[in-house]
Order: C-alpha cells, then structure tokens, then sequence
C-alpha cells in the first residue's frame, strides 16, 4: 500500500514537474453556483501549493454543469442535485459523483412591517408554490407564527428561471412533503411551476425577494446571509422548527454514512432527528471515470485528495458543512475508480 502511494506521489510530482517546464496544467469546470465561493478558494490555494495549476471553474448553474459533462467539453462538473442515471448513461465511459460540503436552502422573504424569524410549515411552503396559498396571514402561516401580525396581502411567489441544484433540493423537499407535488410538479433541476416569477442564479432570486415587498423566494444559505435578507425557519421531518445554520446542516447528514450508496447519490432531505434542518443537501463534482490525459487525470485526483483533506478547513469559514468523516473515508477509496 505505501509502495503504491509513493508511486502514485512520484509520478505526480513528475507530471507536475515536466507541466512547469513545459506550461501549466489547465483544468476547465463547470456547474453549480451554490459551491462557487468555497471551489473558488480550494483552487486558488492550490494553485499556490501547485503553482503550475490553473483549474478555471464557470459558476452557470447545476443544469449547464451536466450538460457539459455529457458534451465531453469540461474536465469536470458541479451540481446540488445528482445526476439521473439517464444522464449518466450518456457521459462516455462513465461519470463518478464527489460529495463535496454541504449546504442549505432556505425560504427568505420581504415583508414589510415584520422583523425576526417567521416559522414556515411543510403545508405552508407546498401551498404557496402551489398557489394554493396566497395571503400572507393565511391561517397555515399565522397558526405557526402566533404574535406576529401578518399582511392581508397578496404572496408574490419567486423561483429560479435557470436550471438549477437549488432548485433540485427545494423541489426535492417539497416531494417528500407532499404526494401531489410529487406527482404532479415532481422534482428536477428545473420544473413547470404551478405560479411565481423566475430569477436567474442565486442572485437573480435574491435580487427579486429583495426589490418586491411581500415577496418569497428559496435560495443557497449562504447567499441569503451574505445579502442581509430575512429567512424562516422550517418545521423539519419531527415537526420542530429549526432554522438552517452548520450545525443543522451538519445534523441533516448524520445518517448519511450508513446509508450511503457507492455511488454517493444520496438525499438528505427531510433527515430525522429533532435538529436536523429538512433542505440540507450535499453537493457534487463530476468527475468522469476515464480520462485520456494522464496529467489531467493525475492532476485531478490529487486535488480530490486535498479537497477532501485540507480543503474541508476552509468549510466553515465560508458558511458550509464540511463532510462527515465517514464519508471521506468512503470517497478517497472511490478516487481509486478514476482511471
């Protein structure tokens, strides 16, 4: 074992080497917005550690991320949402999916003439999409917000224009609250909304619930932070209203290592436990599993290594989960599949 580490080490260090004499290794990515801020980090620090890599990475949304790991025109992917093994199907000689950190998506909203945090049941957020609730003092929002005066006014329901992971996890959550959504919005990286006005990327949503009084909207945790906007809590799978920070997150992946398949395809959503918040997912890069150039390959899976390492301290810092470390140890074993 420690024979083949040093050989994998040293031929890395070659590839590095002749790479610095030769030109940089350039890596080209692509996908979710979500993970932007913290993949930003992880490559720019390890550039400094490899300065003869450049991984460029485009933040366009889970959707384009899959489409160009289909098309063959990246070197990997990125997305809140796994890929469908139809899709997988596609990708010539296969695709591995890497969890990475996790993350949360949480309803935010503008109301004007109310502060603090407002409780939202699973019934509440199924009905407003589905247009089904459509007052803010709707007796399923005031019953779980008793003291807070509500609006009589007309709910103006935001949601993503683009193909989205966001959107996977959102939609994901609304399933498993409800069987009618689930069979008839259902869950995908984009879906027909039953009501609502779209906006493009994180920010798009954002920008909408901000500028639009009365206005609600889902987007990634930390961007819902980042621009100061107000965001509920969720009545989660135990009926406690949790509010989404780390440590609920982190609470929502607590059973995932003993469930988790080979494949590393797995919802968290609606997670049991009483502190567990129910729109916590992780998120992927795409990696396909037969790469043709031996420096990109080893390039590649060095840095999985170091992510999985090193790059998780720099998690928190930045408003993610890092993984659990069972489920390190599952995934440097699966780096052993990229060939």
């Amino acid at each position: 074992m420690k024979r083949t580490m040093l050989v994998g080490a040293l031929c890395l260090a070659v590839a590095l080497a002749a790479a610095a004499q030769g030109g940089n290794i350039l890596l080209n990515g692509a996908g979710a917005t979500f993970p932007n801020p913290i993949y930003s980090k992880w490559f720019d620090v390890y550039k400094q550690k490899h300065p003869s890599v450049q991984i460029n990475y485009q933040s366009l949304g889970s959707g384009a991320g899959i489409r160009q790991v289909i098309a063959g025109t990246v070197d990997f992917g990125a997305t809140d949402g796994p890929m469908k093994d139809e899709q997988v199907s596609q990708v010539k000689g296969g695709v591995l999916h890497f969890p990475t950190v996790l993350g949360s998506v949480v309803p935010i909203y503008n109301i004007p003439g109310v502060t603090g945090d407002l409780n939202f049941t699973q019934n509440a957020l199924v009905g407003i999409y589905m247009a089904k609730i459509k007052k803010w003092n709707d007796p399923e929002i005031a019953k779980a917000n008793p003291g807070v005066k509500l609006p009589a006014q007309d709910i103006v329901v935001v949601h993503r224009a683009d193909g989205s992971g966001t959107t996977y996890i959102w939609v994901d959550f609304l399933c498993k609250a409800s069987k009618e959504w689930e069979t008839t919005v259902g869950r995908d990286a984009s879906v027909k909304w039953p009501t609502g006005i779209g906006g493009k990327g994180n920010e798009g949503v954002s920008g909408l619930v901000k500028q639009t009084p009365y206005a609600i909207g889902y987007v990634e945790l930390i961007y819902a932070s980042q621009n100061n906007i107000s965001y509920g809590k969720v009545q989660n799978h135990d009926g406690q209203f949790v509010k989404a920070d780390l440590a609920s997150t982190t609470a929502a992946a607590a059973g995932a290592a003993k469930t988790m398949p080979e494949d590393f395809r797995i919802s968290i959503t609606n997670a049991p436990g009483k502190t567990s918040y129910p729109i916590s997912s992780f998120t992927w890069l795409l990696i396909p599993t037969k790469i043709a150039d031996a420096t990109k390959r080893d390039t590649l899976k060095d840095f999985l290594k170091w992510m999985l390492a090193d790059g998780q301290s720099f998690a928190e810092g930045l408003g993610y989960a890092p993984l659990p470390k069972e489920v390190v140890k599952q995934e440097q074993k699966a780096i052993g599949k990229i060939q």
